[in-house]
C-alpha cells in the first residue's frame, strides 16, 4: 500500500487517512453493512472496501451528444489508471448536453446539469473525482457542479475530431458549415456541392476540431490548471488521449491522497492565466459567461472589466479557424496548449506560480514546452491580431456591457456607424432576411432583439445572424451584427454579442428602431446608440415586453432565478461554494 507524507510531516496510507467514503463503506455496522452489501452484487470483491479511495468517474457519455458518443472506452483506461493507483473507480452519469440536437439550446440546460452533477458528488461515496467532458457545455457544468461540492477533481477531455476533409482542402466543423452556407445563398456553390461536404466535415469521434466552444473549453480547464498537459488537443481518436486517460486516472489518486481541493486550483490567478490564454488562441466568446460562472460558484470574483484589462495586450498567436487556417488536429502536431502558455510565460503574461493538478505550477509544466510550427502557433511579432482578447463595449446601448471578438472581426468595420436594420425575434429574422426587397445593404447594421437569457429563452447561439443573399451576392462576408444572443465559438464576423441587460427586461436593446444609427467603436469600447434620453424615455413609457412568462417547470425556474450575461447566466441561488459535508444517513 502506497505511503506518502503530509502537509504536517506525517507518514500517512489509506489505513491511516479516513476518506469520505468511510461514512458509507468504513462501518462495522447495520449502514456499513447495507452499502457494502449492495455494492456487491456488481460482483466488487471485499477488499475494495479496505480504506482506499473511491473515485467517481462522472460521465457524460450519450449517444444524442456525437461529441462524446465515444467516452465509454475513454471511461475504461480512466479506470484502469484508477486501479492501478490503487484507487477504486466507481462511474455515474450525469445530464449530458449535446449542443447539436438539444433544443431550444444545451445552455438552458447548463445550470440543470451542473445541479445534477453537485448533489450526486455530494450524496455519493466519492473521495474525488474525474469529469469527462467535451461538447460545449459539458465542460462547464461539470466543472460549476464540482467547484461547488469542492472535492478533488481532475478533468479529462474527450478531444477533437480529426480534420474534415473536403474536395483536397480541409475544412472546419461549424465554421464550414457558415462558410459554406453563404457559398450557397450567393449562388457560388450548388446543392450537391454544399451536402456533399456533410459527411466530409465531421469524420471520427471527437468534438469540433475548429476552436469552438469545445475546444476552447478544453483549453481553458487546461489553463485552469484542472487538466494534465495536452488536454485540449490530442485528437480524440489518437491513441495518445487513451495515455492520457490513464495518467488522469492515477492523477486523482494522489490528488485524493494530498488532499487538493478544486478550490486549491480554481484561484484568482488561475482565472487570469486562462483569460489570458483565450485572447491567445483567439478562444470562443462563450468562454466569458462560463468562467464568470465558474469563477462565482468558487467565490472568485471575475468580471467582464476583468476580461477586457487582461486580454486586450495579448496577440492572438494560434492561427487555427474561425480566427485563422488551421485546425485542432495541426494545433497538437505543433506543440499544443503547452507551447501556447509557454509563449505566454515568455512575454510576462502568465502567473507561473499557480498550482495546477500535475502538481508542478503553470510555469513547470510548460517551461520545456517545444513549438514545432510556426505557422500555427506563431510568434507574437506575426501574430494574427496584435491585441486579441474579448473586448467589452460599453455605452447606451450596453450599459451592463456587450462583448466583441477581435480576431474574428473585419479589422474595417472595427470602427463603423451605420443605420438599425431591426429584427424582433428570430423568428422575424428567418422570415424576412432572404427577401429580395429588405431595405439593407452593407453599411447597415443588424440588430436581433430577445435572445438573450430570458427572452429566448436559454440565451440562444442565434448572434451570427446569416447575410442577407442580396449582400453575399455582391461578394461581402461580413456586417456588424448586434444582439443580446451568444454566438457559436465556430462562428466569426463583426458580431457584437451578450448585449446587457437583454430586451426581454427592458434593456436599450429592446428600444432600438429602424433606421436608428448605431456608432460601434471597439478601440475606444464604446457602443452608442444616437438617440435622445428623451426619445429613449417616450419609446420605454410605451414599451411591453412580447416574451410571454413560462407557466412553469424548468423554463420557469429558469427565467425567475437566471443571472444577465455580465454575471455569467448562473442561477442566483447556486452562485457559491457548498462544500463537502456528507449528507445525513436515511438508514
Amino acid at each position: 500500500m502506497r505511503a506518502w507524507v503530509d502537509a504536517k510531516g506525517r507518514l500517512m496510507t489509506d489505513k491511516t487517512r479516513r476518506y469520505r467514503s468511510a461514512e458509507w463503506f468504513g462501518k462495522n455496522d447495520k449502514d456499513g453493512f447495507l452499502h457494502r452489501s449492495w455494492m456487491r452484487n456488481q460482483g466488487i470483491p471485499s477488499h475494495a472496501f479496505d480504506g482506499r479511495p473511491i473515485v467517481g468517474i462522472c460521465n457524460t457519455w450519450s449517444e444524442l451528444t456525437p461529441c462524446n458518443a465515444h467516452f465509454r472506452t475513454l471511461a475504461e483506461h480512466v479506470k484502469r489508471g484508477v486501479l492501478e493507483a490503487g484507487g477504486f473507480p466507481l462511474e455515474f452519469p450525469v445530464t449530458s448536453l449535446g449542443e447539436s440536437n438539444l433544443r431550444p439550446t444545451a445552455m438552458f440546460l447548463r445550470n440543470l446539469a451542473s445541479m445534477d452533477v453537485e448533489e450526486s458528488l455530494r450524496g455519493n461515496p466519492i473521495d474525488g473525482v474525474v469529469l469527462l467532458c467535451g461538447c460545449d457545455k459539458t465542460t462547464p457544468s461539470l466543472v460549476m457542479g464540482a467547484a461547488s461540492v469542492d472535492l478533488p477533481s481532475i478533468v479529462l477531455s474527450g478531444g477533437p475530431m480529426l480534420n474534415g476533409k473536403y474536395r483536397g482542402r480541409d475544412i472546419g466543423s461549424g465554421t464550414g458549415v457558415w462558410q459554406l452556407t453563404d457559398e450557397l445563398k450567393a449562388g457560388k456553390i450548388t446543392l450537391d456541392d454544399y451536402m456533399d461536404a456533410e459527411a466530409c466535415m465531421s469524420r471520427s469521434a471527437g468534438h469540433c476540431m475548429t476552436m469552438g466552444t469545445a475546444s476552447t473549453m478544453a483549453s481553458m480547464v487546461e489553463a485552469l490548471g484542472l487538466a494534465l498537459p495536452h488536454n485540449a488537443a490530442i485528437p480524440a481518436v489518437d491513441s495518445r488521449r487513451y495515455v492520457l486517460a490513464n495518467a488522469v486516472g492515477h492523477r486523482i489518486v494522489d490528488l485524493i491522497r494530498e488532499d487538493v481541493r478544486i478550490s486549491k486550483i480554481l484561484t484568482r490567478e488561475a482565472f487570469e492565466n486562462a483569460i489570458r490564454v483565450n485572447g491567445a488562441i483567439g478562444g470562443s466568446t462563450n468562454a466569458v459567461v462560463h468562467l464568470i460562472a465558474i469563477a462565482g460558484r468558487v467565490g472568485v470574483d471575475i468580471g467582464l472589466d476583468d476580461w477586457d484589462r487582461l486580454g486586450k495586450d495579448i496577440p492572438t498567436i494560434l492561427d487555427l479557424q474561425p480566427s485563422g487556417r488551421f485546425l485542432m488536429e495541426d494545433f497538437y502536431y505543433a506543440g499544443g496548449l503547452p507551447a501556447v502558455i509557454r509563449k505566454l510565460g515568455e512575454m510576462g503574461a502568465l502567473h507561473r506560480d499557480a498550482l495546477t493538478v500535475s502538481g508542478k505550477t503553470a510555469w513547470e509544466r510548460v517551461a520545456d514546452a517545444p513549438c514545432y510550427d510556426e505557422e500555427v502557433i506563431r510568434p507574437a511579432d506575426k501574430a494574427l491580431t496584435a491585441s486579441g482578447g474579448i473586448a467589452v463595449l460599453r455605452g447606451n446601448l450596453a450599459p451592463g456591457g456587450a462583448i466583441v471578438k477581435p480576431s474574428a472581426a473585419s479589422p474595417d468595420l472595427m470602427v463603423h456607424r451605420g443605420r438599425a436594420v431591426v429584427f424582433e425575434s428570430i423568428e422575424d429574422y428567418r422570415a424576412r432576411i432572404d427577401d429580395p426587397d429588405l431595405d439593407i445593404d452593407e453599411t447597415c447594421v443588424m440588430v436581433l432583439k430577445y435572445a438573450g437569457p430570458v427572452g429566448y429563452p436559454g440565451f440562444a447561439e442565434v448572434g451570427n445572424m446569416g447575410l442577407p443573399p442580396k449582400v453575399l451576392k455582391r461578394g461581402i462576408r461580413d456586417m456588424v451584427r448586434i444582439s443580446d444572443g451568444r454566438m457559436s465559438g465556430t462562428a466569426y464576423g463583426t458580431v457584437v454579442l451578450h448585449t446587457a441587460p437583454e430586451a426581454a427586461l427592458g434593456g436599450p436593446l429592446a428600444l432600438v428602431e429602424n433606421g436608428d444609427m448605431i456608432e460601434l467603436d471597439v478601440p475606444n469600447r464604446r457602443l452608442h446608440l444616437e438617440v435622445t434620453d428623451e426619445e429613449l424615455a417616450r419609446r420605454r413609457e410605451n414599451w411591453t415586453s412580447p416574451v410571454a412568462k413560462p407557466a412553469g417547470g424548468y423554463a420557469w425556474l429558469f427565467s425567475e432565478h437566471v443571472l444577465q450575461a455580465d454575471k455569467g447566466v448562473d442561477f442566483d441561488f447556486l452562485v457559491g461554494c457548498r462544500g463537502s459535508a456528507v449528507p445525513r444517513e436515511s438508514h
